[in-house]
Parts: C-alpha cells; structure tokens; sequence
C-alpha cells in the first residue's frame, strides 16, 4: 500500500517527518508542524498510520498550505509579475544571471550556463 498525497507517492518505511518532505514546498519544519497539529508521533514510520492519520493529514494540507502544482504556478506568475514591471531582479531573471547580489566575475555558471569562449582581436604590428 502506497501513501499517496496530491499526487506524490510517498515512501511508507521512512518516518513520517522525512516522508512528507517529499511533496514540494514542505521540509522539515513545515512537515513536524503539520504532524503536531494532525496529533501523530513523528518517529512513527508512515507504514504504521491508520487510514484516519493519513485522511487527517491530506485534510489539513488542502485546507491550510499550497503545495506542488499550485506552488509551483504561483512561483512562475511571481517571476512573471517582476519581469513585466520590470524592476531590477525581474531584469536579473529575463537576462539569467544571478538575482541577490553575487558576484559575476567568476562564478554564477549555475545561471549563466556553460562558458562561452570569446577569441581576442589579434593586435595588429607595423
């Protein structure tokens, strides 16, 4: 038997505060505090809940936190959003370069991608 929430598979032989980190936009904190209100040990391995532990906690996700999907297509109107105003990290995004203030001399490959070789103008000798 599979646990699954909002579409996500979960694993059933971790313990109920790593297993509910796999949905995204809930860690650790997120995941201990959404076991503490439901009332369910968070050593408790997700094998051992009881259909009512895992009703309770898809209950109480819908109602209270957004989460995969919803998440995700409320992070890309965000960006969206800044990129259209055109404020000084929404440039930062529509130019894929880094957004809070890091340096762009040597690092950044990560946003920038691969480098890209730029030959030098050969001097000209008289």
């Amino acid at each position: 038997m599979a646990i699954r929430i909002s579409g996500v598979d979960l694993p059933i032989f971790k313990r109920g505060i790593i297993g509910l980190t796999y949905l995204y936009g809930i860690g650790k904190s997120l995941s201990k505090k959404i076991l503490h209100s439901v009332g369910i040990d968070e050593n408790k391995k997700m094998s051992d809940w009881s259909d009512s532990d895992i009703s309770k906690i898809r209950k109480y996700i819908s109602n209270n936190m957004k989460i995969e999907g919803e998440l995700r297509a409320d992070i890309q109107t965000n960006i969206k959003r800044l990129m259209d105003i055109g404020c000084y990290t929404g440039t930062r995004h529509r130019k894929g370069l880094p957004l809070r203030g890091q340096k762009t001399k040597n690092n950044c490959r990560t946003r920038k991608g691969r480098k890209k070789t730029i030959a030098n103008k050969k001097k000209i000798t008289k």
